[in-house]
C-alpha cells in the first residue's frame, strides 16, 4: 500500500473509536490485516463504512484497502465463513464440479 494510500485511510480513520480488540491479524505470509469502523461526512448525517486494510507482505508486495458498507461487509463474512467451511471439510467429502 502505497503511503499516500495511508495517509488517506489514517485521515478517515478515527482512533478514538479504536477498541482493545482491534489487533490486526497476522498471517502466515507477514501480511497484516486491519479491519475499522469509518464514519465519514458531517457529524449530523455520518455514513459508515467498514475498512480492510490489507498491509505489504515481507517481501514489500504492496497491500490494498476497501472500504465496504455495512452490508457488503456481512456479505464478506458470510462468503468467507461459506469458504471456511468448504476448506475444512476433507477433499473426498467436497461435492464435484458439475454435481449437486
Amino acid at each position: 500500500m502505497t503511503t499516500a494510500a495511508n495517509d488517506r485511510l489514517d485521515r478517515l480513520y478515527r482512533p478514538e473509536e479504536r477498541r482493545a480488540d482491534d489487533d490486526p491479524l497476522v498471517t502466515r505470509c507477514g501480511r497484516r490485516i486491519e479491519v475499522r469502523c469509518l464514519k465519514l461526512g458531517r457529524p449530523d448525517r455520518p455514513v459508515s463504512r467498514i475498512a480492510l486494510d490489507v498491509g505489504e507482505d515481507r517481501g514489500g508486495v504492496p497491500g490494498v484497502w476497501a472500504a465496504l458498507s455495512p452490508d457488503e461487509a456481512r456479505a464478506l463474512a458470510r462468503l468467507l465463513l461459506q469458504r471456511v467451511g468448504a476448506a475444512e471439510q476433507p477433499a473426498d467429502a467436497r461435492p464435484r464440479s458439475g454435481t449437486s
